[in-house]
């Protein structure tokens, strides 16, 4: 059955490259991004995966009313196996990102281009090469006739790109049902052009909004204000102290340790005589799963009292963004001993698990207690101008969809 599935694959450049350029045809833009959500797209898919003679999608909508049709689409689509009591999930996003200055872009970004074994066109890696391999596995076994030894689903879904409230979050939340303890995951939507990346942990992340309140003046006679300019570059590098008090490493990660990283500041006073009476900057933490956050927003806010005591202003905590890291995918779960092999044997690798220090829809399964590993051949041009996807990769994604599906 193997042999039979990967042969088939072989062949599928021409049905990658129509399914690509439709669904780059059909812009699937959240609103948060400008758009009208991923009905048409949705629609459209269905439509593709019906001539395929597959099953039936079942469809798991999440209410919107920012969108014309008032919901954000999910689709299922599960082929049956020898054993119906456990299923093979790939999960994929239908929603991308815009295109951004269009100047940048060498064409049209929603008109495919062909050049050989690369596809130029916005969202041919991110993340319809999902898409494009899942689907080319499932026609492999309806053309074939094959019963896999388990289900093999394929759940498409909306709003990752824009926080996933209306996509895998909200089908976790409304119908768990779908989803089995024994049940394996696969979400191709990070990784290396190598593959050897298995994407199993992710870092705890937290964004920090800080407002330091002074006394502005003239900045011939500084003694009258409160300069909250030095008092924000003492914060600053006192926040990067943290590394001191959280000092844990963790080789499944690149870096290690937990990263505090002072990024965007605002702008203060427009003139050069002025003393700033107000400042504001950001910090994004990135912490090691073993901490809580809760203590390290402790940590911080003492740091933050002692700077507002040495430097007579205030200062002002806000939390952008915070989200503990769910539990680690365990390195001898079936997902992982099942998809190692299969890497090696499709890429001719070294794949090894790794953390990573962003965040993935992974996160909403591993909280609910299912193991999750995120693994694709990308290219990494993700969001930029030319976003490019190798049609050889793709095909090698589902090769290793295949073995991990039909080997035993």
């Amino acid at each position: 059955m193997l042999d039979t599935v990967l042969d088939f694959l072989d062949a599928q450049r021409d049905e990658i490259i129509a399914l690509q350029r439709r669904m780059t045809a059909i812009p699937a833009l959240g609103p948060l991004n400008g758009g009208d959500g991923e009905r048409r797209k949705a629609d459209d898919l269905i439509l593709y995966l019906k001539s395929l003679g597959l099953p039936e999608a079942r469809e798991f909508s999440a209410p919107d009313d920012r969108v014309s049709c008032g919901h954000r689409p999910n689709l299922a689509v599960v082929i049956p196996g020898a054993d119906a009591s456990r299923t093979f999930w790939t999960i994929s996003h239908i929603d991308v990102v815009p295109p951004g200055d269009l100047s940048l872009w060498d064409s049209d970004p929603y008109e495919l281009v062909v050049d050989g074994d690369i596809l130029r066109g916005r969202g041919v890696e991110d993340n319809q090469q999902a898409i494009a391999a899942s689907v080319i596995l499932a026609k492999a076994l309806a053309a074939k006739g094959l019963t896999p030894p388990m289900n093999y689903g394929m759940l498409f879904v909306a709003d990752e790109e824009t926080g996933s409230k209306h996509g895998l979050d909200y089908v976790l939340a409304q119908h768990p049902g779908i989803f089995t303890p024994r049940d394996l995951f696969l979400i191709p939507d990070f990784g290396r052009p190598d593959g050897e990346m298995v994407e199993v942990a992710e870092k705890s992340m937290l964004w920090l909004k800080f407002s330091l309140f002074g006394r502005q003046c003239h900045a011939s006679t500084p003694d009258e204000g409160r300069n909250t300019f030095v008092a924000a570059s003492d914060l600053a590098l006192r926040l990067l102290t943290l590394h001191e008090t959280f000092p844990d490493q963790d080789e499944l990660f690149a870096p290690p340790r937990s990263t505090f990283s002072p990024t965007k500041k605002e702008a203060n006073v427009e003139n050069i005589n002025t003393i700033p009476g107000r400042d504001v900057f950001y910090m994004d933490c990135r912490v090691l799963p073993v901490y809580d956050l809760d203590d390290v927003l402790a940590a911080v806010r003492d740091i933050c009292a002692a700077v507002a005591d040495a430097r007579g202003v205030e200062v002002a905590i806000e939390i952008v963004q915070k989200e503990q890291a769910s539990p680690a995918t365990p390195l001898d779960s079936e997902i992982v001993t099942r998809l190692l092999p299969a890497i090696r044997a499709v890429c001719h690798n070294d794949p090894r698990p790794m953390g990573i220090g962003g965040g993935t829809v992974a996160a909403f399964l591993r909280k609910r207690g299912f193991a999750a590993v995120v693994w694709s051949c990308l290219m990494h041009n993700a969001h930029q101008p030319n976003e490019q996807s190798s049609i050889a990769k793709t095909i090698a994604d589902a090769k290793v969809m295949a073995r991990v599906l039909l080997d035993r």
